[in-house]
């Protein structure tokens, strides 16, 4: 079978792997003339890590990442912090899996080396993929310079501004949240000794939030600030902002917050829009896989991992059954899951911004109750215990 993906990003590039590893033929198209990923912070529970694993990417993997030891809240304006749970031991007996957290181009690099090895032409760079034509036995994808590559199905794979996904339910309504968020890198030995452990932190606040955590074992700091901010609406990662600007925005933040910002050396800014969950991911021979399919905010930490589980799932579903009776069974597989964490992480911004949280007096009780044990559970189990390698189809 003659497999067609659009884009080579982190989930075009687990699928071609995966498809490789059982003897399809696989190209991939990427309309960047360079294959390399932006520089941030990619997060991975047990739900991805255990794909990653049983792809043989362990090895690859745990040179470049970094295996907490927790996850923690701290409070925007005192910098109180609770633990919320154990990430490192705790993962991997409770989840069967490690969590991991990377630099995406280090998670991209070992991708692209470890589908370079099983195929070296397999990718394709500098073909942009721009729509499509089927027949009952038959895909064409056409790309921008004229080109048509005809195969027995098309995986869309191209992220959150898919022409794939465009020609199949047009444009869509991309709703601005009101949010805009700041990322940047920081190197750990920069930072006071008591900011440089390998732990995940979440800063709740009044009308924002502030996520660090550490990547290539502990020798950065990745760092993303999220505010409410109508001012900027252009969803971009590689519009560079200034020092100041983010500091402007996030003046009123713990001293620690501060002192990251001071050490980021270009600080990005990109505005987060919201979208529906789609009805369907399929059309008769195509598919849409990953940010393509399911956009989401970034705040349960899952779009990497959705793209993971995509990755294993329509490969088992191309394995067992027909091409248009395997998409089927795919889109019916996915689409609960997928928009149950889209919604997700829209209602977690209520969470992370919420008002309680600007009442030093109330601050500390919201927290205890928002974070207590059994809710966290509720809230986080479900994502980490699925299992895309034997979940039914």
């Amino acid at each position: 079978m003659r497999v067609l993906i659009a884009g080579a990003g982190l989930c075009g590039l687990t699928t071609a792997l995966a498809l490789l590893q059982r003897g399809y033929d696989v190209r991939v198209f990427e309309q960047a003339t360079a294959l390399r990923e932006v520089g941030a912070g990619v997060q991975f529970g047990a739900n991805g890590t255990r794909v990653l694993i049983a792809l043989g990417l362990e090895a690859a993997m745990r040179r470049v990442v970094c295996e907490p030891t927790g996850k923690e809240i701290r409070l925007w304006t005192t910098g109180q912090t609770w633990p919320v749970f154990d990430l490192g031991v705790g993962s991997q007996q409770r989840y069967g899996a490690p969590y991991w957290m990377a630099h995406r181009g280090d998670f991209h690099a070992v991708l692209l080396d470890a589908v370079r090895a099983a195929a070296p032409d397999a990718v394709r760079a500098g073909m942009a993929c721009t729509g499509f034509e089927q027949t009952g036995d038959a895909v064409t994808l056409h790309l921008a310079n004229g080109a048509q590559v005809t195969g027995d199905v098309l995986l869309a794979a191209d992220g959150v501004h898919s022409a794939i996904r465009r020609q199949m339910f047009g444009e869509g309504r991309a709703r601005f949240t009101g949010i805009m968020a700041w990322r940047g890198l920081v190197p750990m030995q920069v930072l006071p000794p008591h900011m440089r452990q390998l732990v995940g932190t979440n800063w709740l606040g009044h009308g924002g939030h502030v996520v660090t955590y550490p990547l290539r074992r502990g020798a950065l700091l990745n760092f993303v600030g999220v505010v409410e901010r109508d001012d900027w609406q252009v969803e971009s990662w590689t519009e560079a902002g200034t020092r100041e600007e983010c500091m402007r925005d996030l003046a009123r933040w713990h001293e620690d917050v501060q002192a990251i910002i001071r050490n980021i050396d270009t600080p990005f800014k990109w505005a987060l829009l919201g979208r529906d969950p789609l009805p369907h991911f399929a059309q008769g021979r195509v598919c849409l896989l990953g940010d393509a399919a399911h956009p989401t905010l970034p705040f349960l930490a899952q779009g990497a991992n959705m793209a993971l589980e995509d990755a294993v799932v329509v490969v088992r579903c191309l394995d067992a059954f027909p091409v248009q009776d395997a998409l089927r069974r795919f889109e019916a597989a996915r689409l609960d899951r997928t928009a149950a964490i889209v919604r997700g992480s829209a209602e977690n911004t209520r969470r992370f911004h919420n008002p309680a949280l600007g009442d030093p007096a109330g601050a500390a009780d919201y927290i205890d109750r928002e974070f207590a044990a059994e809710k966290v559970r509720q809230r986080y189990d479900w994502l980490y215990e699925y299992d895309a390698l034997t979940v039914g189809l």
